[in-house]
């Protein structure tokens, strides 16, 4: 350091001074960031949601950063993405969910023995626990596509690089026509069966109700006990499900069905819980034959632990 600025240093602490810093100028008044252009500011974007910034500074004829200033920082908005939701329900879509569950949740209240669900417990994560029969007794299944050559997802294909990397290149890759339909049926306690549709065939009642048949002797070689307790059923509202013919094997067995609201993939644990990590775990791989596709799904179905299951479960009174 130069003598003149620790002479000046000195005077400065003499004085009282205690920081070296520069202190802060008044600078030029703000004139555009007032009351008025705030209000104006507010009042275009309620019109008009879209309304860019530009677009904004160009009507009011103030500069872009003052209005960048006015909607992040005074009024607080932010753009975003509408959520995107697989079906626009209806005012009726929308009162029967709620009709279903309420007596869902009366059904809880009953096999528990409570007059309210306060009493049902807590379990690890926030999942609600259940220890009554419609859980113990549940069972719950839909259908899948699965590709031989399923494409990586570009979240899982991130990686950690420094400022200097070079740039990564991702090239698009498109799933495999070569597909088979998996029908996958789950409980707590991990899967119970995994019936692939063969080739040549459709999803039709005649061919859920070969599926169930088959379910039914899964059930009675690892679930001992549960046909004579009595299954409860968790589907969707798909057609082959809800088909006269399917309604009839159903009541001949006499196996319950928990109802489901239309449009509803949020509320069924196949779509909301199982399907979303098993096509994660698929991601990046290709199979030469069905066969060594279905031996992977046997694999994974049967490394996943019995808390995973059991969660999915879970999750449903919570939801």
């Amino acid at each position: 350091m130069s003598r003149s600025k620790v002479y000046q240093w000195c005077t400065w602490c003499g004085e009282g001074r205690t920081s070296l810093g520069d202190e802060p100028k008044s600078g030029r008044p703000k004139t555009s960031t007032n009351e008025e252009n705030t209000i104006r500011v507010d009042e275009l974007i309620r019109c008009d949601r879209r309304m860019k910034i530009r677009e904004i500074a160009l009507k009011l004829e103030i500069p872009k950063s003052t209005v960048h200033e006015i909607v992040h920082d005074t009024l607080g908005y932010r753009k975003v993405f509408a959520r995107w939701v697989p079906k626009m329900l209806t005012e009726d879509h929308k009162l029967q969910r709620v009709e279903i569950w309420q007596r869902l949740l009366q059904r809880c209240q009953q096999d528990n023995g409570d007059e309210d669900t306060t009493h049902i417990g807590v379990g690890p994560g926030g999942d609600f626990q259940a220890n009554n029969n419609l859980f113990d007794n549940l069972i719950t299944g839909d259908e899948t596509w699965v590709h031989l050559n399923t494409p990586e997802t570009k979240r899982d294909s991130m990686t950690w690089e420094h400022p200097s990397s070079p740039v990564t290149e991702k090239f698009k890759v498109q799933r495999s026509a070569a597909k088979v339909m998996a029908t996958v049926s789950w409980d707590a306690k991990g899967v119970i069966l995994l019936d692939i549709l063969p080739q040549g065939q459709c999803i039709n009642a005649a061919r859920y109700c070969s599926t169930l048949d088959r379910l039914k002797e899964a059930i009675r070689r690892k679930r001992p006990g549960l046909l004579r307790r009595g299954v409860v059923l968790q589907h969707d509202n798909a057609t082959p499900h809800s088909a006269n013919l399917t309604q009839q094997w159903l009541q001949r067995y006499g196996w319950e069905i928990l109802p489901h609201p239309a449009h509803s993939p949020d509320l069924a644990p196949s779509d909301f819980h199982l399907f979303g990590p098993l096509k994660r775990n698929l991601g990046g791989m290709a199979f030469e034959t069905e066969d060594d596709l279905i031996s992977e799904l046997r694999n994974w179905f049967d490394n996943l632990d019995v808390d995973f299951f059991r969660g999915g479960i879970n999750s449903l009174l919570s939801r």
